[in-house]
């Protein structure tokens, strides 16, 4: 087993927990952009220091016996094991798209892209799940002027105020609590499987991107033939996979398209009912010039690919390990 030095220092901000074990295929595919990415930087705040580790690696095997080191496997995951280790993935290197995916079965595939990817997702819902609880501990109560600037800039970055001169009253407040909230893993993984092609497109090898997200003034990927009468857009290019993904929850919880997505997610807590992927994604006809048929591809994943567990899946107290490519195909 390759060792894990420990990192000096840290990298980048990343981390996440995942799922492990489709046991059937359904490799679709969409080329279909995501609405316009809202830009805002979100609230990154210090966290209780945990040990962190580098793990690099040139091949899928090397990471599949570190995940077996971690009984992260699919037969933990069969056995009703959803703690997953903080393992997060820092760039998807091209090899994967030039190389590995075609070398691996269908399954092998999509085992490791759901398993590299759901610890992001899990790290960015851990996120925002800190900035909603700080939220709904200041708007009942007496807050510092450190706080009531730190709520006025989360309105800021979730499209509810214009400006850090606007009056946070308790329709404001409300609303932000709306918006601030998760996206479950089994919905977040669907739609990455099938904007990204199971993270094989030319937009996730060449900028992390994972989901299609469209960006004006130049910046990002250009697509090989742009729309006609859309302007010069571009595809959002990311550092790293989690800042693309934080990006998508950042779009899903400011778009006015997915109002109806946060409405029926204020429902489902609410009642104090499970959140649910499948039922979420019954909102997202206007994410996709497909309407009701990109719905539907989304589901077939979820039920194909048994993803339904994943929306119980939680991140382990364990190191922080950042999952870095080297050698050939990196870049």
């Amino acid at each position: 087993m390759k060792s894990r030095p420990i990192v000096r220092r840290l990298v980048m901000c990343l981390a996440l927990a995942v799922v492990c074990g489709p046991t059937a295929a359904c490799g679709q595919e969409s080329s279909s952009p995501a609405d316009g990415v809202k830009s805002a930087k979100p609230d990154v705040q210090v966290e209780t220091k945990r040990p962190e580790e580098r793990f690099e690696f040139t091949s899928y095997t090397e990471v599949g016996e570190l995940f077996e080191e971690l009984n992260y496997t699919p037969e933990a995951w069969q056995a009703g094991i959803r703690e997953i280790p903080r393992v997060y993935l820092t760039t998807i290197a091209p090899r994967w798209r030039d190389r590995v995916s075609a070398e691996v079965t269908v399954l092998e595939k999509k085992r490791i892209f759901f398993r590299s990817m759901a610890p992001l997702v899990l790290r960015s819902s851990e996120l925002i799940l800190r900035d909603r609880a700080r939220l709904d501990e200041l708007r009942n109560g007496d807050v510092s002027t450190e706080d009531r600037q730190w709520m006025t800039e989360l309105a800021v970055a979730y499209g509810v105020v214009k400006d850090a001169d606007a009056t946070l009253d308790e329709a404001v407040l409300d609303e932000l609590l709306i918006r601030v909230d998760i996206v479950p893993v089994s919905l977040a993984l669907s739609q990455c499987a099938e904007e990204s092609g199971w993270g094989t497109s030319r937009f996730a090898a060449e900028g992390n991107a994972l989901f299609g997200q469209w960006s004006w003034g130049g910046k990002g990927i250009k697509p090989q033939q742009q729309r006609e009468g859309m302007g010069d857009y571009r595809i959002a290019a990311f550092e790293t996979p989690l800042q693309s993904i934080m990006a998508y929850m950042r779009n899903l919880n400011t778009h006015a398209a997915y109002a109806g997505l946060r409405a029926r997610r204020a429902e489902l807590r609410a009642k104090g009912e499970r959140m649910s992927g499948f039922e979420l994604a019954k909102t997202l006809d206007k994410y996709s010039e497909r309407g009701p048929a990109y719905v539907e591809s989304l589901h077939a994943i979820m039920r194909v690919n048994q993803l339904d567990p994943a929306d119980d899946a939680f991140l382990g107290d364990g190191p922080t390990i950042f999952l870095v490519p080297v050698g050939d195909g990196v870049n």
